[in-house]
């Protein structure tokens, strides 16, 4: 999609051809509906410099590219825009809030006193709306002129033009020090597809981490596997996960660390499923403990405990066992157990009913005994084909039970478990 073509989309006219497109039908039968828009006098009316094959194109891309943007954006989402990349890339609006929240309560003094923060590489604004929201001003740069021009249509589309604005331009060019205030999401994406290697974003890692360490405050987005290694020793860091999915390392510095005495690792756990764990919010911490120590190693108890992608990522499971006075299977492994259940977002729990060294037959005689007909099975630490093994087991029956494959030492092992309330 170019810019005129999207600009077109913008006008009144526009606006009424894209609230008349049906996303069912489109989804349904997309050859009917781009033949009905390329009949339709007012496509072409749009922008009648261009062919009406591009701006039928243009509706119908926006069209779908709202419905899948329901996911991460909510309701707000029929009154965005999008690019595909775009969507792909965006923070979703739970973790962007939760961010902004966190933002807004810790403001440089300067920003508070109305300086403007800067979120570089903004790309369609989610942060940027997150952060306005809020009422903080902020500025959004990003070097496409497509992506410019979608980010300036989402804050007029939420009403937020009074705290926030968008520039093209080079994010290379931003000097230490130009925003008291600073956000940047490293773009990870080439001309070959997703980038690994921090040093290959744009900007690169360490002049990412330059521009926030130099910052009265700052907040730094990387990808969840960035490796340990590479995050500023100046930073607090945080891994955020969604609903069991693991979303994204965000580095914190300056005013918004957390403090001198406090955590160097955080694990961040969002809930966005409706009446999940209500009882205990929709956001669960776990922190780093200084003077902790490994955790201990134990055979299986009673209960056995699967903890959440961003307690493993961010290398806390010790804090997390030490919190059920649990123990760990193996030292290498990420599983724990303990003989009590606890209720919490930052795992899940499992009854054991079985625990051996591994062999099909051994686990086929185990299900059947237990008259399993589904059979959910995980591993960490296991060379065994799951799918295969799914197939092989031959599972009949009215219960359903849990599968947990997993070594000890050089030895495959299997756990044989149900689920609990407190999971």
């Amino acid at each position: 999609m170019r810019v005129p073509a999207f600009s077109a989309l913008l006008t009144d006219a526009g606006r009424e051809v894209l609230a008349g497109v049906d996303p069912a039908a489109t989804a349904s039968d997309p050859l009917a509906t781009a033949s009905r828009l390329r009949a339709d006098p007012r496509v072409a009316a749009l922008a009648p410099d261009l062919p009406v094959s591009e701006l039928v194109n243009a509706v119908m891309t926006q069209v779908g590219l709202r419905e899948r943007g329901r996911a991460k954006f909510g309701e707000n989402a029929a009154r965005m825009f999008f690019t595909p990349n775009g969507l792909e890339q965006s923070t979703r609006r739970s973790v962007a809030e939760y961010r902004a929240e966190r933002t807004a309560g810790h403001l440089p003094a300067s920003v508070a006193g109305g300086a403007v923060a800067g979120d570089l590489c903004c790309g369609i604004g989610a942060d940027l709306l997150a952060l306005a929201g809020r009422g903080v001003p902020v500025e959004g740069v990003d070097a496409d002129p497509l992506t410019v021009a979608v980010a300036r249509a989402n804050i007029e589309a939420l009403g937020l033009s009074a705290h926030a604005r968008v520039r093209e331009g080079d994010v290379n060019g931003v000097a230490v020090g130009d925003h008291p205030l600073l956000f940047c999401d490293p773009a990870r994406r080439g001309g070959r597809g997703r980038v690994f290697d921090p040093a290959a974003y744009s900007p690169p890692w360490d002049v990412a981490t330059r521009l926030a360490e130099g910052a009265e405050a700052a907040c730094l987005k990387a990808a969840p596997g960035i490796p340990h290694e590479v995050l500023s020793p100046a930073a607090s860091a945080e891994w955020i996960s969604v609903d069991g999915e693991l979303k994204e390392t965000a580095l914190w510095f300056g005013g918004l660390g957390f403090g001198p005495d406090g955590p160097r690792r955080r694990a961040t756990v969002l809930h966005e499923r409706a009446g999940l764990l209500a009882s205990e919010g929709a956001v669960a911490h776990l922190d780093e403990e200084t003077g902790l120590g490994p955790a201990p190693v134990a055979p299986a108890r009673r209960y056995l405990y699967d903890p959440d992608p961003a307690v493993v990522r961010s290398h806390l499971v010790a804090e997390a066992a030490a919190r059920v006075d649990g123990a760990l299977l193996d030292e290498r492994i990420a599983y724990f157990t303990s003989d009590r259940p606890e209720r919490s977002p930052l795992w899940r729990v499992l009854e054991v009913l079985e625990f051996a060294p591994f062999s099909l037959k051994r686990v086929r005689s185990s299900v059947r005994a237990h008259k399993a007909g589904t059979v959910t099975i995980k591993k960490r630490g296991s060379a065994v084909d799951t799918e295969k093994l799914r197939r092989d087991l031959r599972a009949s029956g009215p219960e359903s039970v849990t599968v947990v494959l997993t070594r000890i030492g050089e030895k495959p092992f299997y756990l044989l478990c149900r689920e609990t309330e407190a999971g």
